[in-house]
């Protein structure tokens, strides 16, 4: 079983990830607002993996006896500029994320529950995963530049995610 201290780390984490699909459901709505449909499905789907990571860890509370202590979900900043923008935030946020597993991890190997550190192993690989996919995006807007025809090809080739 594991500490309250875990315990409350997980929950806050929780309310991260939830965080994070709140933050690209507001991201997709900017982008379906300007007609740019596969780029709003793609982060309709971030917004939906997101979920699925604090789904993950809420299953795992619940394996561990431990309540899900839910709390309220700040809202997250909608003031968008453009869709290059958009990418660069979503980096941004993501080494945010990247960075609290680690804190998880550091906190698991302190407490020696080893059983959460190997648990948390998943989510540093999702976490570079994450990254190099958001990275991906803008060094082909860097390459095609940040307007234009660029965001129409990768409007068009992130409607293709599933």
């Amino acid at each position: 079983m594991i500490s309250e201290k875990m315990a409350k780390a997980l929950n806050e984490q929780i309310n991260k990830e939830i965080y994070s699909a709140y933050l690209y459901v507001g991201m997709a709505a900017y982008a379906a607002s300007m007609a740019l449909g596969g780029i709003s499905n793609w982060f309709q789907l971030q917004a939906r993996e997101e979920l699925g990571h604090a789904s993950k860890l809420m299953h795992y509370l619940n394996e561990q006896g431990k309540d899900l202590v839910l709390k309220a979900i700040a809202a997250p900043d909608q003031k968008f500029t453009s869709v290059a923008g958009l990418f660069d935030k979503t980096l941004e946020h993501e080494k945010e994320v990247t960075a609290s597993i680690h804190n998880l991890v550091t906190l698991a190997k302190k407490e020696a529950d080893y059983a959460t550190e190997i648990f948390l192993q998943w989510f540093v690989t999702e976490q570079i995963e994450e990254e190099a996919s958001v990275s991906d995006i803008i060094q082909k807007l860097e390459i095609g530049g940040k307007g234009g025809n660029a965001i129409l090809v990768l409007d068009k080739a992130l409607a293709l995610r599933k």
